[in-house]
């Protein structure tokens, strides 16, 4: 079974994207030729923000859920607290 990730983006408009996948390196090709998602298409090009494992998907629909209820103030401080840990 593969590890599951949830991954922020941030776009070309300064925007940031959440989703979550079993391949980080397809899913970002993905958003970088358009096809990933309609949001990131118009928004390219797009750079990766950071990447948070889990243990599954279902961890991983529910990490991205949470993410994608913070503010964007908070989604700015998980990057930087994913920096500084790196």
């Amino acid at each position: 079974m593969r590890v599951a990730c949830v991954y922020l983006l941030r776009c070309a408009d300064d925007t940031l994207y959440c989703g979550w996948t079993s391949d980080v390196q397809r899913r970002l090709a993905a958003h970088r030729s358009g096809t990933a998602s309609r949001y990131t298409r118009s928004r390219r090009p797009i750079e990766l923000a950071v990447v948070i494992s889990v243990a599954d998907r279902s961890a991983a629909l529910r990490e991205e859920a949470r993410i994608k209820r913070l503010s964007r103030a908070a989604k700015i401080q998980l990057i930087e607290a994913s920096l500084a840990a790196a």
